[in-house]
């Protein structure tokens, strides 16, 4: 009985050593083929944010605008600070750098890595070393130029004369040229919702941000570019499309005031300038019945397209990006307006020349 006993032990522990083997093996490959379906989930997201058109031009066809606003802002202050010294640092590819560091996921952004990007530029290395083996720069860096690459700039721009507030001179300057969509000295409130759902017409994704206020409100050309729709839409209501000169950036204002909605001189192909008076905050829209005003509350839905390829315009293929960071950070420059008595239309104070 008593060698049965250690027979029966020695059989139990074996099974129970192949047991455990065959589970680390079980285990092991497991996570080798979750490894696998990770990486290539990863790499089939950077081949579909390409696609190649019938002439053989390859494009951006998706693209995540997720940069938080305390790295825009930062980034932005470097690029401003550091103009026209030895030592230039662009901030759109400060940020590309970080965003191909965390391969997109911002989560894990903290304020010391771009410090320390900065440091590294400082003492010696350049961009394209630091970049050379990430994969995915070059693809954040053409997406987030796309995005960015109108509002930092050469500009020259009307400033009150001190000790003579109704004068003015011109000023050169290098900064932030694209302004609030929004005019100075009126309150709105926003918040993120991009994504949020709608229902009129049919179930699909809110795809701008929508800043709250009151009717009347001057709206402002964010960028200069050409006026590529202005009319009546049964979900924008009143609107206005704007197409920035380097045609990179579709701009959409929606939901303009009933009766009065425009500048009066705008029409499909005018030109306008950054912190130009555009239209007026409103409530239309939601109906097939032109100048209805089916919205509660009055507010101006804002919202950028990218376009990478004109077969994006006005498609399937359109790559509307979340806006509602872009909206914080443009608040630092607003266009101060005044009205005119007569025509009751309101016009910019401070002219801008590129």
């Amino acid at each position: 009985m008593q060698i049965h006993k250690i027979i029966r032990g020695v059989l139990n522990l074996m099974i129970l050593k192949i047991k455990l083997r065959n589970f680390i093996i079980i285990v092991f490959v497991a996570v080798i083929l979750i490894s696998l379906f990770i990486y290539d989930e990863s790499n089939s997201f950077y081949k579909s944010a390409y696609t190649v058109s019938a002439t053989d031009k390859k494009y951006i066809k998706y693209v995540e605008f997720n940069v938080p606003y305390t790295l825009m802002d930062a980034a932005m202050k470097y690029d401003i600070k550091s103009y026209d010294t030895n030592m230039h640092f662009n901030w759109i590819e400060l940020i590309s750098y970080l965003a191909a560091k965390y391969g997109g996921n911002f989560t894990k952004y903290k304020s010391k890595h771009l410090d320390d990007l900065v440091a590294k530029l400082k003492a010696g290395k350049t961009m394209e070393e630091l970049t050379n083996k990430m994969k995915y720069y070059s693809y954040y860096l053409e997406a987030y130029t796309a995005v960015l690459g109108g509002f930092l700039g050469e500009f020259e721009i009307e400033v009150p004369v001190k000790d003579a507030a109704e004068q003015k001179e011109w000023v050169k300057k290098y900064g932030l040229m694209a302004f609030s969509p929004v005019a100075k000295d009126y309150y709105y409130n926003h918040y993120d919702d991009f994504g949020d759902a709608r229902s009129y017409g049919f179930k699909r994704r809110h795809l701008g941000n929508d800043l709250i206020g009151q009717v009347g409100i001057p709206i402002i050309a964010v960028e200069g570019g050409v006026v590529e729709a202005l009319g009546w839409n049964k979900y924008g209501g009143w609107r206005i499309g704007i197409r920035s000169f380097d045609k990179k950036r579709y701009y959409y204002y929606a939901h303009l005031r009933k009766n009065f909605p425009y500048n009066k001189d705008l029409k499909e192909g005018s030109i306008v300038k950054a912190g130009d008076v555009i239209g007026y905050m409103g409530r239309t829209g939601y109906s097939n019945t032109e100048n209805a005003n089916n919205l509660t509350t009055p507010h101006l839905h804002f919202g950028i397209q990218l376009i990478f390829d004109e077969s994006q315009k006005e498609s399937n293929n359109e790559i509307w990006i979340n806006v509602y960071n872009i909206v914080r950070l443009l608040s630092k420059n607003k266009s101060k307006t005044i009205k005119n008595m007569e025509t009751k239309e309101y016009r910019r104070v401070y002219e801008i020349k590129y």
